[in-house]
């Protein structure tokens, strides 16, 4: 979906009917929240679960920071596992992601880059999805997103926003991006990460800050690219926010000499692929876009348009580098040992 200009936080002096006429539905949204989290049931796994999770619609960051924080835990001996919900796909599982053998269509375009630096597993129902991680030999689980879900116990829940649009215009669903408000998110959160440049985040860091939650400034960098230095490209992307992808373009000193824009979790048409290449050889640019929309067109069959555009694309990797993160990391250590410590009581007691 796109954003409506109305999620915005107004600017000088703007105002927009709409949030007030949708006010009745975000009430309602509201209330239908905190009551599926009120009579939820609650499952715990037999591992650290570690959530990275946002309160908006749209791109925060939160899979470049997972990937980043898996990567090094990994490298660490940790057997992690990621969990995810699959948005996009239509498998429901719990079901472990394959390579060689799913695509977008099937498990979401998110779960095909955590697969490629541990296993990971989708499933509609969280806390079947862990169970059959554990049984598969994780160590720990890393849930990209699902902050919102009720139905897991998390040990260590990271909140992750966007530091140049923050919280919009504060309002919950319909009226506004909010999934659900902010004190409630920080009720359950033991840390803030603040992804990019920009102030509209302030306001958040200071509550969390007060509650005694640190927050963390990160920014988005890529790998280095000097194959994209000086070379005329046509960037296209259907991600929460594509103006960030074409500000790290412009960092990586391509020439961007168009865009296209594309709802996020888009899946492309062979139209929109054929209009793509087109474009892109009347331009004389070449196609570049984002991690997540080339995983959309990695199961495209042999000789559509669609796999013309996959194989003539170039990417782009993006992490997250956080400030401070000898600090984050020691956090992020304690909370997984005072997890296991917790878990080993519980195991030691009678039944």
């Amino acid at each position: 979906m796109r954003e409506p200009r109305f999620w915005q936080a107004p600017r000088g002096g703007e105002v927009s009917l709409m949030p007030r006429l949708l006010a009745p539905a975000a009430l309602l949204y509201g209330i239908a929240g905190r009551m599926r989290k009120r009579f939820a049931r609650s499952e715990r796994a037999a591992v650290p679960i570690i959530c990275i999770g946002n309160i908006t619609v749209g791109g925060t960051g939160k899979t470049p920071l997972a990937l980043t924080l898996a990567s090094r835990l990994v490298a660490q001996g940790e057997k992690l596992h990621f969990l995810s919900r699959g948005y996009g796909g239509r498998e429901k599982g719990p079901l472990r992601v394959d390579l060689e053998k799913h695509g977008a269509a099937e498990v979401g375009d998110e779960p095909l880059l955590l697969a490629a630096v541990a296993p990971t597993w989708i499933s509609a129902d969280r806390a079947e999805g862990a169970a059959a991680a554990v049984r598969e030999g994780a160590s720990l689980i890393m849930m990209d997103d699902g902050l919102q879900n009720p139905t897991l116990e998390k040990d260590f829940s990271i909140l992750v926003v966007d530091a140049a649009t923050g919280l919009g215009n504060g309002r919950l669903l319909p009226a506004g991006p909010l999934r659900e408000r902010m004190d409630d998110a920080l009720s359950r959160v033991g840390a803030v990460v603040i992804i990019g440049r920009g102030h509209a985040a302030d306001r958040l860091a200071a509550r969390a800050r007060a509650r005694g939650i640190p927050a963390f400034r990160a920014i988005l960098r890529a790998a280095p690219a000097p194959e994209l230095d000086g070379l005329p490209v046509l960037a296209f992307a259907g991600i929460g926010r594509p103006e960030k992808f074409y500000a790290t373009l412009r960092e990586l000193h391509a020439d961007i000499v168009a865009t296209e824009d594309f709802p996020d979790h888009h899946a492309f048409t062979e139209r929109e692929a054929l209009n793509l290449l087109v474009r892109a050889r009347d331009l004389n640019a070449t196609p570049v876009t984002t991690e997540k929309d080339l995983a959309r067109l990695r199961d495209a069959p042999a000789g559509s348009a669609r796999a013309q555009l996959r194989d003539a694309a170039k990417t782009i990797s993006v992490r997250a580098l956080i400030d401070d993160f000898a600090s984050f990391e020691r956090l992020l250590h304690d909370q997984i040992r005072l997890a296991r410590q917790r878990a080993a009581k519980r195991a030691a007691q009678p039944v």
